[in-house]
Parts: C-alpha cells; sequence; structure tokens
C-alpha cells in the first residue's frame, strides 16, 4: 500500500518564473501571471487550463504558483489553487498563512466548490479572480456547488474578493483547452 500522495510543478514552471519581469504590485499584474502560467500549461501538456498564485501583499513578492495538475498528478485535488496554497503554506512553514502576512491568492478562475471551502481555512487576506463559474463550465467543467453568495460569504470572514479581473483574457484560455480536444477531467461525474 501507497501511503503518500505528491505532486511536483513541471519543469518548465521556474524558467517560466525566472523570464517573467513584470513587477507583481497591482491584482491585473497578477492575474497577467496567473493566466499566462494557465496558457503555458496547457501549451506544455501538463495539465488543465487553470493557474493560481500566492502573493505576499505588503512586500508585493510572489510566494508561490499552482497549476492544474489533476491529469498529470493523478489527483482530484490537484486544483491550481490547491496546488498554490500548499506550496505557500510549505514556504511559510505554516498551515495558517495569516501567520505569515497579507497573503493573497490569484486564481485565474474563480474558485470551484473544493477550492472555495479552502480559501478561509487556508488563511489568506484576499482573492482575486479572472474568468468565471460560466467560464469553466462553458469549457465543459463542472464546478460544483457552491452558494450564489460565495463573494460575500467570503467578505463576512474578513477576506476581500475581487472578481473578473482580466475575465476575457483568462477565460479564452478556457475556450482554447475546450477546442483543443484536451481531457475535461471532471465532465458530468456529479451527476452519476
Amino acid at each position: 500500500m501507497n501511503d503518500r500522495c505528491s505532486f511536483q510543478l513541471p519543469e518548465w514552471v521556474s524558467p517560466f518564473l525566472d523570464d517573467w519581469v513584470e513587477p507583481l504590485d497591482t491584482a491585473r499584474k497578477r492575474m497577467e501571471l496567473a493566466v499566462a502560467l494557465s496558457a503555458e500549461n496547457i501549451r506544455q501538456q501538463t495539465g488543465g487550463p487553470f493557474a493560481a498564485l500566492v502573493v505576499d501583499e505588503d512586500k508585493k513578492e510572489l510566494v508561490s504558483v499552482g497549476l492544474n495538475l489533476v491529469t498529470s498528478a493523478g489527483l482530484s485535488i490537484a486544483h491550481a489553487e490547491m496546488v498554490a496554497l500548499s506550496l505557500a503554506q510549505v514556504r511559510k512553514d505554516d498551515w495558517n498563512l495569516a501567520n505569515a502576512g497579507s497573503m493573497q491568492l490569484v486564481s485565474s478562475c474563480e474558485p470551484c466548490a473544493m477550492c472555495f471551502g479552502a480559501v478561509p481555512w487556508s488563511g489568506v487576506k484576499s482573492v482575486v479572480c479572472g474568468a468565471g463559474k460560466a467560464d469553466a463550465e462553458a469549457a465543459g467543467f463542472d464546478e460544483g456547488d457552491k452558494p450564489n453568495d460565495w463573494v460575500r460569504s467570503l467578505q463576512r470572514r474578513g477576506i476581500v474578493v475581487q472578481t473578473a479581473v482580466l475575465q476575457q483574457k483568462a477565460a479564452q484560455v478556457l475556450s482554447d483547452y475546450k477546442a483543443s480536444g484536451a481531457t475535461i477531467y471532471n465532465a458530468g461525474l456529479a451527476k452519476n
């Protein structure tokens, strides 16, 4: 019996980040990076069309990145947000990112039901999203059941939420993924 599971970012990520010269001082610039990573993940055929970042808002520094690794890692929980949050927690050596300062989760798409549930427990202070649930579902992804007022739900917990940042650009990556014929890994699973 194997009693371990793990995921690892693809080898192309470090050089890609080394070549990224744009500062991460605004939500828009952070989303540019998230969208670029999601598109590159498709191009490299290393996972799904989603990417996320954890950024230290005070220092304007990248803490971690996450890519959708569901198919490449063989783990249904390896969504971009889950990967980014997990790697940030490992890097900060704390399961509660609130202890590391003002951390922001930036995701190329609004969180699915699973990732939404992880946000308040991660300790991030804010969330920035690109594409919306409808964009992901139009590409064939099942985003699961989450409250319609999910933004207010997070805001009631003190988490600032900004949606639709570069939405069209982020949605185009999802559309391109669908058009490529790549695996829509959870299509129809919830209906069974």
